[in-house]
């Protein structure tokens, strides 16, 4: 492309961003005045972008502003987005300091969270399948990944949530987001066999991806994060992150997505296991979250709302042959997640006003729903029917959240609101 082309796409891109950012901005705002964390605003954004809103009142508009061309660059600079959250994610991923007795019970929440969904979204996936299923897409793929899907929890955005709600670093807030993390790893690691699965075809090509996912893993946990900690050290003695050490951090996100992607798994998974790798020091994860925060939510995660809002069909959804698959999925994410949940948290020793509020919050699912969902569509395993179906299903399952938990626990409750000693998690990112 010249120059004279270069320019063109910049003059189409520019209309686009500044539509993308406002319409997030304002929805982000209008969610959190009704009470809702700005994400769910976000995501609403994303799909009144799209084809079922304003594709539907201003197709002209529509076509003028996302062209082929602007939505190539929503795409890659989506990915660069998301694959800078999944570090954030990656960062925040930590227990030190946690009193065993309550990490034991977070183990038993977490389990209770990923086991009950992930069965039955592998049984709802084999009952769609027929009906739902891409033709090349084989049902047990297709099972499997419904089930990854339904298993996953918003473990950024709780930790949000929870400071928001002043409870970060109490028992009930670190039990959350330490089974949030537990379930969201093992939902990863399912995705990153289906991805294998599907990119890899032989069942020799197929060990040859998931022995290269496991070796980078290996690598980034081990020989890379022992290199990478004189770079804790020194932000703890200038009490930031300086430039060359941010230089360093970026360097190694991007190369080690790039990594994923050349074994044949998504680039997210690379920026999640280099957050893994990076030093647990107090002031290097602040100062590096803070300076790479802002950017990744208030540029790039929009970008990402609104390349899914454009592959989003909200106007056929009332039709039988979709609305029956979505109330049974809405039913299944909330029996399997919330229920699993509540009752497993209360099996531990928190009473039920307790067990309910830590099962609505671990039914949210937030944005790592949306990234999982994504990974599904790129790869061809979930037609646009599914993938709208389960972005309504993540929607609705993060909006409800904040709501029953303040139904449950309206007033609070002494016990599980007391500290937990040494908070592990502090605030997180969004």
């Amino acid at each position: 492309m010249d120059d004279s082309g270069n320019l063109e796409a910049l003059v189409a891109f520019v209309p686009a961003l500044l539509a993308v950012l406002l319409v997030a901005r304002l929805c982000g705002a209008a969610a959190e005045r009704l009470g809702q964390p700005r994400v769910v605003g976000e995501m609403v954004a994303g799909v009144l972008l799209g084809p079922s809103v304003l594709g539907a009142l201003a197709p002209a508009a529509a076509d003028r502003l996302f062209t082929a061309d602007v939505r190539q660059i929503l795409y890659v600079l989506s990915t660069v987005g998301l694959t800078l959250y999944m570090l954030l994610v990656g960062l925040e991923v930590r227990h030190g300091g946690v009193p065993p007795a309550l990490l034991r019970r977070a183990g038993v929440v977490a389990a209770a969270g990923i086991v009950p969904v992930f069965l039955l979204g592998l049984g709802a996936g084999f009952l769609l399948a027929p009906s739902l299923s891409l033709p090349d897409v084989p049902p047990g793929i297709f099972a499997l990944f419904l089930a990854c899907a339904l298993s996953v929890t918003a473990f950024p955005m709780l930790a949000r949530v929870l400071g928001d709600e002043g409870i970060a670093g109490t028992r009930l807030g670190t039990l959350v987001l330490l089974a949030a993390a537990g379930d969201d790893v093992v939902a990863w690691c399912f995705l990153a066999l289906v991805t294998a699965l599907v990119g890899a075809g032989s069942g020799t090509a197929v060990g040859a991806t998931l022995g290269g996912g496991v070796a980078l893993a290996a690598l980034m946990v081990g020989p890379v994060r022992w290199a990478l900690r004189p770079l804790g050290a020194r932000a703890a003695r200038a009490g930031q992150v300086d430039q060359s050490a941010l230089a360093a951090v970026v360097l190694l996100v991007l190369a080690t997505a790039w990594l994923a992607e050349v074994v044949g798994i998504h680039a997210v998974f690379g920026g999640f296991v280099a957050g893994l790798a990076l030093p647990t020091d107090e002031t290097f994860r602040t100062d590096l979250r803070r300076r790479l925060l802002d950017v990744v939510v208030v540029l790039l995660v929009p970008l990402f709302f609104a390349h899914t809002g454009l592959s989003t069909r909200i106007d056929g959804l009332t039709s039988p042959q979709l609305l029956v698959p979505l109330l049974l999925l809405l039913a299944i994410a909330c029996l399997g997640k919330y229920g699993g949940c509540a009752l497993a948290a209360r099996a531990v020793g928190h009473d039920w006003r307790e067990a309910a509020a830590i099962g609505a919050l671990m039914n949210a699912r937030g944005l790592m729903e949306l990234i999982i969902l994504d990974v599904g569509l790129s790869y061809g395993l979930i037609s646009q029917d599914v993938f709208s179906l389960l972005v309504v299903m993540a929607v609705v399952t993060t909006a409800g959240a904040v709501p029953a938990f303040r139904l449950a626990l309206p007033g609070g409750s002494a016990p599980a609101l007391a500290p937990a000693g040494a908070d592990p998690l502090q605030e997180a990112v969004r």
